[in-house]
């Protein structure tokens, strides 16, 4: 990143991609798949 305004603004996305679509060996899937939840669709 050329400043810090665009690292601010990538954040964002980059760590919705981390916990939700990276895959992860060690737990056979997304990292957000381990957090009951996350969502918040249950009561």
């Amino acid at each position: 990143y050329t400043s810090e305004t665009q690292r601010r603004q990538a954040f964002p996305e980059w760590l919705h991609h981390y916990n939700h679509h990276r895959f992860h060996t060690a737990i056979s899937g997304p990292p957000a798949t381990r957090v009951p939840n996350l969502s918040g669709q249950y009561i």
